[in-house]
């Protein structure tokens, strides 16, 4: 194999992303789902059994759909449906929108949700209602849904909604737990929405964000039986001494909960369920999979590490770095060149005021500890193009990214400390910058070692 400048391996663990992106595009996904000849569908199932159906058993076809990818997938379902779409609605992040023939595209808050998003999610509320037993549903749900398809409970407030969302992206707390208290202070969520959508046949596409692919999880699983319970959602308060931090609405609807005043979320054998169908179309392990594959034919001894990688951001900016210094010292667990891919989600506890996200805080934690060490490059991206409340999708670091932040005044340590991983990157010229990917699969992390 020749060899690379940094600057050349830069580009490569770029052009890696850019592959484990394009895997999970949903558009294409989508389209290679659906087969569709005179009044026949046929619906490849990516993980079972095909599904065939005659649409002339059909009065209806309703689109409906929320998150960063539903705009793409929505236009998939154009495509093959046509004028067979009777209505559609959906609503996605602002400025993931695409233009539509017979779709409506709402652009909504994300990741604290906003009115615009209540508002369209009425409109998707009244349209099930209006279903009946011979209309399909088809459902497009992608990461991002559970703030963009808001619909508080009972007497909660948006505002209280969005102040509990906020709390618990502050003190860390991860996405599944976030989802479990967002379902049992949602209408919509926790499988609610199959219940408002029968007795309608639904079809959910599912392109997942979340470790390990629980479709319960996803979106804070609309079309899904629920797990959790309002003792969990109570629990993960007190975990984080958030019961006297929220609205009092907020505490009293899950106290209710907790003590059997308030429905559950329906949980399997709920007969809503009965005319639901759920298809996982996309996950990180597929977009994991492209780069390795991209990555072996240029020459590199690939592994892809994991991707369910989880925890504290710097923490695993250290494990991946401990893993550059024994490939370098070792040849262990692969001999150089090497490729090492892992994905998943991991949190950053905020504790300064800075700027940034978790994909820029892994590659500035991760610099720091491979300063000066051979080759090595950390690539860290957001399978949506977003990375916190930046506009990159995270960042590149390599061993000479101290020495270089040192030389122009920058103190890594302190941006670190400060959470301030944007203006870092964004000085040194190396945030990952790619715009709305329309995707979202959670993250993609590329180490190089050369």
């Amino acid at each position: 194999m020749e060899t690379f400048s940094i600057e050349e391996l830069k580009e490569i663990a770029k052009t890696l992303f850019q592959e484990a992106v394009a895997a999970v595009d949903p558009y294409q996904r989508l389209k290679e789902v659906f087969q569709i000849e005179k009044s026949h569908l046929r619906i490849e199932a990516p993980d079972g059994p095909a599904v065939d159906l005659d649409l002339n058993d059909f009065t209806n076809i309703y689109l409906i759909g929320a998150g960063k990818a539903s705009a793409p997938m929505a236009q998939a379902v154009e495509e093959a449906f046509g004028s067979r779409v009777t209505k559609g609605l959906v609503i996605t992040k602002t400025g993931h929108s695409l233009p539509l023939k017979r779709t409506e595209i709402i652009e909504a808050g994300h990741p604290i949700p906003d009115q615009k998003g209540v508002e369209a999610t009425k409109r998707i509320i009244q349209l099930l209602k209006d279903s009946g037993p011979r209309d399909l549903v088809l459902f497009l749900l992608s990461g991002g849904a559970s703030a963009l398809m808001p619909m508080p409970a009972n007497a909660i407030l948006l505002e209280e909604k969005q102040e509990v969302t906020q709390l618990l992206l502050d003190c860390g707390a991860d996405i599944k737990e976030i989802n479990t208290i967002r379902k049992h202070i949602s209408q919509i969520k926790g499988g609610r929405l199959a219940q408002l959508a029968y007795p309608s046949r639904v079809f959910g596409f599912i392109l997942s964000d979340i470790v390990g692919d629980p479709l319960d999880a996803i979106g804070s699983g609309p079309t899904v039986p629920d797990s959790s319970t309002f003792e969990e959602a109570w629990e993960i308060l007190r975990k984080y001494n958030l019961l006297n931090e929220v609205a009092p609405s907020v505490y009293r609807h899950l106290e209710s909960g907790k003590e059997g005043k308030i429905p559950e979320t329906p949980k399997p054998g709920d007969v809503s369920f009965g005319r639901v169908q759920n298809l996982l179309v996309g996950s990180n392990l597929l977009a994991l999979q492209a780069a390795a594959g991209r990555s072996k034919s240029l020459g590199f001894n690939t592994l892809i590490l994991s991707s369910s990688m989880v925890g504290e951001t710097r923490d695993v900016a250290r494990f991946h770095a401990a893993i550059a210094r024994e490939i370098v010292q070792h040849g262990n667990p692969v001999q150089k060149p090497a490729c090492l891919i892992s994905g998943g989600e991991t949190t950053v506890t905020i504790k300064g005021n800075g700027r940034g996200g978790r994909n820029q805080e892994f590659a500035l934690a991760g610099a720091i500890e491979i300063e000066g060490i051979e080759k090595i490059i950390l690539l860290s991206g957001g399978t949506d193009g977003t990375d916190g409340p930046t506009d990159a999708a995270g960042a590149v670091s390599d061993s000479t990214t101290i020495a270089r932040a040192r030389r122009i005044g920058l103190n890594p340590r302190t941006h670190l400390e400060n959470n301030d991983a944007y203006p870092f990157f964004k000085a040194l010229g190396d945030l990952l910058m790619t715009g709305p990917t329309r995707t979202n699969v959670m993250d993609v992390r590329i180490m190089l070692v050369a």
